[in-house]
């Protein structure tokens, strides 16, 4: 069951239900009735994404439809490139969906800046990324997510790693109607890498669900996973992390964190991270925290002549703001530091 095959097939009785337990806490069966009509083909609109001109190239998609060379994701070895990759909604109560493949060859480095953007009210969005790393293999992949307040969208990720290559993945959003971000990796071990962080804003009555899966095969592999939540009013955020250490995975190091602030007695917050381990001599470790602003800051703030509206944004970007540090490129890291800012909850 999937958003992909009801799309591919016009059938409302494949979209995911609580029947599945990863898709319990974004049931969309219960919540479209029929499937809207598809989306027209659309121009290239003229404004810039949140990431402005950062990059050497752009590949765009508008309402499912590509725009653009997608060659321009498959790197063959040893080459650089940072690109854009702009996937917009642009017509209101319609439905759409785009599978696109990442492939990077030996020792490739792509940083991909990536930008999900809501132009028009109610769509049905799904994208697909499949995305490879060959030998030593670099990918950092930074997702800002700025669906329409009342659409339903589903981002998944599904991700092979060679031995040796690393994957940075920073994803950021603001929720939907209903919303899932998705990133499924196939790990070697062999020395290769994972960093998968997130950070979700919402207010509103907006939903963000970041689901996870990393499956480590091999020997000596890591994951470093970090994710961050500001929840306001009645929207709900939703984590559900799962760390599997396969038999003969020996020597793996993976760490999963998850941290959450509710704003407010009506939003709400449903966490599930999980540790699955079936080998030994292994480092893993899971935490989940979920509380409220440190009143006790804001008190300090107050007296020192800060507003309190002021200063409850100040403390909550600054929980998020250990996230967004951990982006190693400057440039992109500032364009995703004054993205969240706009979009400040609290």
């Amino acid at each position: 069951m999937s958003l992909s095959a009801a799309l591919r097939d016009r059938d409302v009785a494949q979209l995911p239900s609580r029947r599945d337990e990863d898709w319990r806490w974004t049931d969309l069966r219960a919540l479209i009735r029929e499937l809207p009509p598809a989306s027209p083909e659309a121009p290239a609109p003229a404004n810039p994404g949140p990431f402005g001109d950062l990059g050497e190239a752009e590949v765009m998609v508008v309402n499912g439809r590509v725009l653009g060379e997608a060659a321009l994701l498959r790197l063959p070895p040893g080459l650089s490139r940072t690109l854009r990759l702009r996937i917009l909604s642009a017509a209101a109560e319609t439905s759409h969906g785009v599978r696109l493949s990442v492939e990077l060859g030996e020792g490739a480095r792509l940083t991909l800046l990536e930008s999900h953007e809501g132009l028009a009210a109610g769509y049905l969005a799904d994208a697909e990324l499949d995305i490879k790393l060959a030998k030593d293999a670099r990918l950092d992949r930074i997702v800002l997510a700025g669906d329409e307040a009342e659409a339903v969208s589903v981002n998944t990720a599904e991700v092979e790693l060679a031995a040796g290559a690393q994957l940075a993945q920073s994803v950021l959003t603001t929720g939907a109607k209903r919303q899932r971000i998705e990133t499924r990796v196939r790990h070697p071990g062999q020395g290769a890498h994972v960093r998968m962080d997130g950070v979700y804003l919402l207010a509103g009555r907006t939903h963000a669900d970041l689901t996870s899966g990393v499956t480590h095969a091999g020997l000596d592999g890591t994951t470093d996973q970090l994710i961050k939540g500001v929840v306001a009013d009645q929207a709900r955020g939703v984590f559900q992390g799962r760390i599997t250490v396969a038999e003969g995975a020996d020597r793996t190091d993976a760490r999963m964190g998850h941290h959450a602030l509710i704003l407010s007695d009506r939003a709400e917050i449903d966490a599930k991270p999980e540790l699955l381990i079936f080998a030994d001599d292994v480092a893993c470790a899971h935490g989940n925290t979920i509380g409220a602003l440190d009143e006790d800051a804001i008190f300090y703030a107050r007296q020192r002549g800060v507003p309190e509206a002021q200063a409850r944004a100040l403390l909550t970007e600054a929980f998020v703001g250990e996230v967004i540090d951990r982006i190693k490129d400057e440039a992109v890291r500032e364009a995703v530091r004054a993205w969240a800012a706009e979009r400040r909850v609290g």
